[in-house]
């Protein structure tokens, strides 16, 4: 039993070690990248808030249409000398009442202002998920760009541990021609020297090659980022098809995808309505009511008369003429205790309904002064609107004249290395028969060296260009699936 008992446990442990080894060793892809991004960055959460806020705002500017209806209901004690409602008299006493209504007003006419705050809650609502589309694609921009740099240091960190191993074996090929006496001392101190830089340019690296993943996994925002890495996919340099475009096209392509312009065409909408609405003020406003009230009161009431026996009648007057009395019986209210409640509603119920116009005439010029705050706001909103757009065409012909330049750069780096790649070898060839010094031969390494790193960067330079270019296209770093 204890043996099963611990064979269990064992391949429990063995499961979870074995789950968090995988875990740790997890490599992201781009696609994940960005996809972890979209989901968790603050930005876009604040701005799908925003969102959130200009659909329950237009919710808003949708019940100005329906009626307001209020009920009432209040129970009220009055102490001390108040009429007696049943004899007309003064008198010191507690008197309780109940009180309910019911109150409903609607708009008829109110200048349009409903309507056109209506349709501007709608364009706020295009507005916000628009700006939550241009912040999905900046932070897919940016975490695009941090991911290939990170590729470009791994790229980087193998060139230099390579140059590393060559520098070692070329210390071991020095120090076998010195002892042989075939070159001088001299050139052994300066291989070491070489293989002592060699070494720091490793560990620059490895530091750099940190870093960059630490930016990428905050950018994440990722709580565990020290196992951080993402796999090594080599990116193949194309020329893209967008490249074929001109950037003229490409411009009236980013006109109707690019958010950051229907952005501002949105907005310039959204203050045409407000001049609409400011100017609803000048108009005249109809508004229809209805009220309903009801009450009871817990006084006694009169339930009848009866004759006084002692005096059964009483002088109310006198005929004019022959000076006769008038009389009349002479009788005393018989009090009961109240009416039940829900009689008394019943009973003293009433309704209130009809039509209030308001006509607007002088208000200390509020009407007036918000219609000008309005129209210069929209003027600014047109304003912003011819800077976008103009902001937008010199970034795509910045961004296509950058790919092309990093295309052409790229290739030019390759001729290069190609060049310092043969150099190099060239001199290696003179040095082991000894017409190179050491100094000679670190100097030829260093440039093959730079060649290298020259071509890593130039390029990812142009891989994250084309990205751009393609951003302004309507082409997004991942498809969707």
């Amino acid at each position: 039993m204890k043996k099963t008992l611990v064979s269990k446990l064992v391949l429990i442990f063995a499961l979870f070690f074995g789950l968090a080894s995988n875990a740790q060793a997890k490599k992201w892809t781009l696609q994940e990248c960005v996809q972890y991004a979209l989901d968790n960055n603050i930005s876009i959460r604040q701005a799908d808030l925003d969102s959130q806020v200009a659909a329950v705002d237009k919710k808003d500017a949708f019940g100005n249409f329906l009626p307001s209806i209020n009920a009432s209901a209040s129970h009220s004690w009055n102490i001390g000398l108040n009429q007696n409602i049943t004899t007309g008299l003064l008198e010191n006493q507690t008197v309780q009442f109940t009180s309910a209504g019911l109150n409903a007003n609607i708009d008829i006419y109110k200048g349009l202002q409903n309507m056109n705050r209506l349709k501007r809650a709608r364009l706020s609502v295009i507005a916000a998920q628009y700006q939550l589309s241009k912040m999905k694609d900046d932070v897919s921009l940016n975490v695009a760009n941090a991911f290939l740099q990170i590729l470009f240091n791994k790229e980087n960190l193998k060139v230099q541990k390579e140059q590393l191993q060559n520098n070692e074996k070329q210390k071991q090929r020095t120090e076998a021609l010195v002892d042989a006496g075939s070159v001088p001392r001299g050139d052994l101190l300066d291989m070491n020297a070489t293989v002592a830089s060699s070494q720091q340019a490793v560990i620059v690296a490895e530091n750099t090659l940190l870093i960059s993943k630490l930016s990428l996994a905050q950018l994440l925002q990722l709580e565990d980022f020290q196992d951080f890495d993402i796999a090594d996919n080599d990116y193949e340099v194309r020329e893209s098809e967008v490249m074929l475009q001109s950037p003229s096209a490409i411009f009236e392509k980013a006109k109707e995808e690019r958010a950051e312009l229907k952005i501002a065409k949105t907005n310039l909408e959204i203050a045409e309505k407000d001049v609409r609405i400011a100017r609803g003020a000048y108009q005249p406003s109809l508004q229809g009511f209805y009220s309903f009230s009801t009450r009871a009161s817990y006084s006694d009431r009169v339930t009848g008369f009866e004759l006084n026996p002692q005096n059964p009648t009483r002088v109310i007057g006198v005929v004019e003429g022959t000076n006769q009395n008038v009389v009349t019986p002479n009788t005393s209210p018989l009090l009961g205790s109240p009416a039940p409640v829900f009689d008394q509603f019943s009973d003293n119920k009433g309704h209130s309904f009809g039509v209030q116009l308001n006509i607007p005439i002088l208000n200390g010029l509020s009407a007036r002064n918000n219609v000008e705050r309005s129209k210069i706001a929209l003027e600014r909103s047109r304003t912003v609107y011819s800077q976008q757009e103009l902001d937008l065409e010199r970034n795509v012909y910045t961004a296509f004249t950058d790919a092309k330049g990093a295309l052409k750069s790229y290739e030019s780096a390759l001729v290069a290395l190609d060049a310092r790649t043969e150099a190099f070898n060239y001199a290696k060839e003179k040095f082991e028969v000894g017409l190179m010094n050491a100094f000679e031969l670190n100097q030829a390494q260093t440039l093959y060296v730079n060649a290298q790193s020259e071509v890593l960067r130039t390029k990812f330079d142009y891989i994250f260009r084309v990205k751009v270019l393609e951003f302004y296209f309507g082409i997004p770093i991942i498809q969707k699936q």
